[in-house]
This record gives C-alpha cells, sequence and structure tokens, in this order.
C-alpha cells in the first residue's frame, strides 16, 4: 500500500523527522489559501500521486506570490500528470500540497529498503539527491552508499553519523542528517513500512537538514496493526479490479498480455505464468484464487479477469489438495454459467478427485476444454486465441 507524500511528511514529523510547513489542497482556491496561512514570499506546489519524478511531468512547481499559487494549482488540478513512473496513460491530480519554498544548498538521497539478496533492512544513500537512484546506480555506482542493518541491533547512532559522513557532511549539518535518518528508521519500523524514501534531503544554506519529499510504501499484510495506516489509503490511486479482488480475498495484478490465469497458489500461478510464455503467450494477469476457491470466489475471479478488455483467452490451474477437485469443477462451472464467458476456457485439474473432477467438465454442456498437464493446457489456451483472433 502506497500513500501520498503529505501523509508520509506527517508520519515522518510525528517521529522527529524536520519537514517544512505545508498543508493540502484540493481547489485552487484552498490552495491560496494554505499558502496565505503559512505566510513567506515563496511557495512549492506539488501534485499528489502514487508515483515518482513528478517534476518532470510538470507536477512540482514554484510560486512567488499567491496569485501564481492559485494559477498552478488551477493548471494542475484534473491535469493527467505524465512520469516516468505511471506509464503514457498517467494519473489525474486530485489533490496538491503546498509547501514554504527554502534555500537549498545541496541535495541528497536517503532510502530505506527491504533487501532481497541480505534478507535484511538496508539503507541506501547518496550524494546525488534529486536523480533517478536507478539512474546513479547505473552510470555512477560509486557514489551510493549502501549500509545493511542487523535486526538484533537495529539501526545505531554510530551509523547514521556514519552516513552523513559519507555524504560529505560534517560540522552540525551532519548531526542533523544522523537525526534525521534516525528518525526515519523510527518511522519505518514503527508502521511497518517496505520502503521509505527521502528525494531529496534537503540541506539549507542555513545549513539545516530537511526531508523535501517523502515516499513510502507499507507492507499490507501488517496492516491490521495500523488502522490508522489503512485509513490513509487513496482508492482512486489503485487498479478498480485490484481493489475488488482484495474486498473477496483475491490476489490480482493486471498485466499486459492476452490470456487471463486463474491458479490456486502463488508459486503455481507464477509457474502457470512462465508456462504461458514458453508457449508463446502472454498472461494478462497474475491471480491466485487460494486453497480453498469456493463458488463465489471463482465467480468474483472470472469477472475480474473479464473486466479487463485485451482479455482473448482464460486457462485455468488448479492443484486440488485441501480443497478437492470435483467441488472445484462444481464452482468453475457454475461461475462459468453465472459470469457467461464468450473466450475460449481451458481447465486443467490435478489432485484429489481429479477424474470426478474432469467428469463434471465435460457433462457440463460447456465449451471448456480439459487439459491433463500444464504444457498441455498452455499450448491449448495458446493455440485457441491464436485461432480465434
Amino acid at each position: 500500500m502506497k500513500i501520498h507524500e503529505y501523509q508520509a511528511k506527517s508520519l515522518l514529523k510525528e517521529c522527529g523527522v524536520p519537514v517544512l510547513e505545508g498543508g493540502v489542497a484540493y481547489t485552487a482556491e484552498e490552495a491560496r489559501s494554505v499558502a496565505e496561512k503559512m505566510g513567506g514570499s515563496v511557495w512549492v506546489v506539488k501534485a499528489q500521486i502514487h508515483a515518482g519524478g513528478r517534476g518532470k511531468g510538470g507536477g512540482v512547481k514554484v510560486a512567488k506570490s499567491l496569485d501564481e499559487v492559485e494559477s498552478l494549482a488551477n493548471d494542475m488540478l484534473g491535469m493527467q500528470l505524465v512520469t516516468p513512473q505511471t506509464g503514457p496513460e498517467g494519473k489525474e491530480v486530485g489533490r496538491l500540497y503546498i509547501e514554504q519554498g527554502c534555500a537549498i544548498a545541496s541535495e541528497l538521497y536517503f532510502s530505506l529498503l527491504l533487501d532481497r539478496q541480505t534478507s535484511r533492512l538496508t539503507v541506501v544513500a547518496s550524494q546525488a539527491g534529486g536523480m533517478d537512484i536507478e539512474e546513479v546506480a547505473e552510470k555512477t555506482p560509486e557514489k551510493i552508499f549502501k549500509l545493511v542493518i542487523d535486526p538484533l541491533v537495529g539501526f545505531q547512532p554510530f551509523q547514521a553519523r556514519k552516513i552523513a559522513f559519507s555524504l560529505g557532511l560534517s560540522g552540525k549539518s551532519a548531526m542533523k542528517a544522523a537525526n534525521l535518518f534516525a528518525g526515519c528508521y523510527k518511522t519505518f519500523k514503527t508502521y511497518d513500512s517496505s520502503l521509505l524514501e527521502i528525494n531529496p534531503v534537503a540541506v539549507t544554506q542555513e545549513g539545516d537538514v530537511l526531508a523535501l519529499d517523502a515516499k513510502m510504501t507499507f507492507d499490507e499484510n501488517a496492516l491490521y496493526r495500523h488502522s490508522d495506516i489503512e485509513a490513509l489509503r487513496d482508492e482512486t490511486e489503485e487498479d478498480a479490479a485490484e481493489l475488488e479482488a482484495g474486498r473477496h480475498s483475491l490476489s490480482y495484478i493486471k498485466l499486459d498480455g492476452n490470456i487471463g490465469c486463474m491458479v490456486n497458489g502463488a508459486g503455481l500461478a507464477m509457474a502457470t505464468m512462465d508456462v504461458i510464455k514458453l508457449y508463446g503467450g502472454e498472461p494478462a494477469n497474475f491471480l491466485d484464487v487460494g486453497g480453498g476457491a469456493p463458488r463465489e470466489r471463482v465467480t468474483t475471479a472470472f469477472k475480474l479477469i473479464l473486466s479487463d478488455p485485451n482479455v482473448e483467452g482464460i486457462l485455468v490451474n488448479i492443484f486440488g489438495g485441501i480443497m478437492r477437485c470435483d467441488i472445484i469443477a462444481e464452482g468453475v462451472v457454475a461461475a462459468a454459467r453465472d459470469v457467461g464467458i464468450n473466450v475460449p476456457l481451458v481447465v486443467r485439474l490435478e489432485g484429489t478427485n481429479v477424474e470426478a473432477g474432469k467428469k463434471i467438465l465435460q457433462e457440463s454442456g460447456l465449451p471448456i476444454v480439459s487439459a491433463n498437464e500444464l504444457g498441455d493446457a498452455a499450448e491449448s489456451i495458446v493455440h485457441a486465441v491464436k485461432e480465434a483472433a
């Protein structure tokens, strides 16, 4: 789960991370009012979407008068903001963050993330703040500083100072940066985050160190402990089909292909997508219906798959372990009738009562192709889609 910059900064501030004063606005008039209440002579108008690179798409602008704040806000609200992370379709801007301006001397990069190679929380920092960290890592890897945090002892003060010194800071700026890094770690741990990125960390001309931007994502498996974080979810920023899947305990991720997949078990789902590609097809989604796969959930799964206009065929691959294949087959048949599937459908069942399950599929009267092996199933659906094209 992701949240907006202004929400992340509120959490950071609670944990002692210094941020500039700011406020959220949903209209141009609210934007002007927020800037007027803050005072000052320079403000930054920031589009709030769940994607980075907003400045490159025109989603971050500096204003030097209240009239300019209102004008920029009026231009941004409702715009389809395209950034390197949104894809060509972009995201519609529905809210803005109006923040005080500051005199920046330098910009740094700092993030906390879970490193899959070490299975540990890792700090990634760089003097090249304000840039895409992937580009920095590719072109100038020597500018990347990494530090692995031992889970038994946590993030220590000496490590925070070490990061600050590695970024070329000294004196009071180094101490203030160390405090900022420690506050970021506290925020990360407190809210079960999976990523916390500050890009840039600003060092002002007065030597202060501030979180000028903030991106946070959270482990959805831990949200039951954080109802306050769950309340920050902006459903307008999320895929409607994925939201609907979550309401029915389905794991669904839309992809770019044309063959819909319905599988029970995440590992089997990944293998199914791989085999589809092996036979020259492209999966349209990742969809794990879970171990039980009752009729209602299977029906919802079919509806989700068919809500994608790119889907030209469906492959159902179910291993009946805890759940019997005959019960799964009854659910597939009932769901297929309820939904009215009008694209090729291949079903591969394996496990307990598999023969009874196949008999149910054969006697259903529906145009369901039954397959014995995963390879046969993938080859059949790829061939059926090409024939129907």
